[in-house]
């Protein structure tokens, strides 16, 4: 399973997710609650997700450090301020809350479904590979950030 790991750009996955979602849509009955609802949801979710994943992205950029997840070897800081002071992986947290923008959009209880399939691949073949990278690289200083900052939030 190692061959997975940090082979998939994290846009292309969240492509690829959202595309099955949209599919899996077309093939089971949407949600029988108000579309405004999905609406509002979406709206809220999507402006989230933007905002978190920016923040993450511009906080790499200040420290001068690579957003790149597949070549965590060109990390050249541990950035540990700004949003990264309440989540270890916001970008990631903001690609999730703009899959869920589109299940709530779809009003569709199998676009939900894949939310969770979303959080388990990135665990195992994106966050734990690049974390096993930072504590050979960054030691004790990463463990404990590790201590004091969640993963997603």
């Amino acid at each position: 399973m190692h061959a997975l790991e940090l082979k998939i750009p994290p846009l292309v996955l969240v492509a690829l997710f959202a595309l099955a979602m949209w599919l899996l849509a077309q093939l089971v009955p949407p949600l029988a609650l108000p579309a405004v609802w999905g609406l509002v949801l979406a709206i809220g979710f999507a402006g989230a997700g933007v905002v978190v994943a920016l923040s993450g992205v511009l906080a790499f950029r200040r420290a001068n450090t690579t957003v790149d997840p597949r070549v965590p070897q060109q990390t050249s800081s541990l950035v540990a301020r700004g949003i990264y002071r309440y989540s270890r992986n916001p970008m990631y947290l903001g690609f999730l809350l703009l899959l869920t923008a589109l299940a709530c959009y779809l009003m569709n209880a199998a676009a939900f479904i894949l939310l969770p399939l979303f959080l388990l691949y990135m665990n195992r073949f994106q966050i734990a590979p690049e974390e096993r990278f930072l504590l050979q690289k960054f030691g004790a200083e990463y463990q404990s950030y590790t201590t004091q900052v969640r993963r997603w939030l």
